[in-house]
């Protein structure tokens, strides 16, 4: 039996770019195009209409950027199972970190090849955090060289198991669920379920606000090794 394909709208204030990402989008079996907004607001408003599996969000367009358009549709009950996909022009680019505490899944540059962003549409949507390696510096740079901007109580730390804060460091590291239950010689399955324990207990949304909590948390720290 089929399964539907993931919805996806895109936004982005070039049409060229729109364009370029529908083609190879809805050549896809099982990904599927179902809007395009040119700027933020238009990004919400289609959002709010089509319930769409992802977004693909670009940062930088008028009337309302993709970060300011994030955290309204992150911060709306009613569209939870919607993820956000960021795609800017540079990797390293000042609104990382923000754009994860906005509710962004992911974060990665313009220059990816055409298979990468297909991983990382369906990885996102999974509900799984996907950043670059250049992102995650750019992240971990950025709380370094910054205090947090709201400290994370210390009680859902508390609540987590002394293997779940195991497997949240090595989240906050980037490795996916394959690469933990390697590290911690678990099965992938195991590893998940540990992931997925930790995400409720920390009232995160996915895997990229874990990352954020981690940090801002203090459990993880720059430079700390992991």
């Amino acid at each position: 039996m089929s399964t539907a394909p993931l919805r996806i709208v895109l936004a982005d204030d070039q049409a060229l770019l729109r364009g370029t990402f529908r083609l190879l989008l809805d050549s896809t079996p099982d990904l599927e195009v179902v809007g395009e907004a040119g700027t933020g607001r238009e990004a919400v408003e289609l959002t709010r209409e089509l319930r769409p599996d992802l977004v693909l969000m670009d940062i930088r367009m008028p009337v309302l950027d993709g970060l300011e358009a994030t955290r309204l549709i992150a911060a709306s009950p009613a569209l939870s199972g919607v993820k956000v996909l960021i795609l800017t022009t540079f990797e390293n680019d000042e609104y990382v970190a923000e754009a994860l505490r906005a509710g962004a899944g992911g974060f990665l540059g313009k220059g990816v090849n055409p298979e990468e962003l297909l991983r990382a549409i369906r990885t996102v949507a999974a509900g799984e955090a996907l950043l670059s390696p250049a992102a995650t510096r750019a992240l971990i740079t950025r709380f370094l060289d910054s205090p947090a901007s709201s400290p994370v109580a210390a009680a859902p730390l508390d609540a987590l198991t002394a293997r779940e804060r195991e497997v949240v460091t090595l989240v906050a590291a980037g490795l996916s669920n394959d690469e933990i239950a390697a590290r911690l010689f678990v099965t992938p399955l195991t590893a998940k379920t540990h992931v997925n324990r930790a995400m409720a207990k920390l009232g995160a949304r996915d895997r990229a606000q874990v990352v954020v909590i981690a940090y801002e948390s203090g459990l993880v720290r720059p430079n700390s090794g992991h």
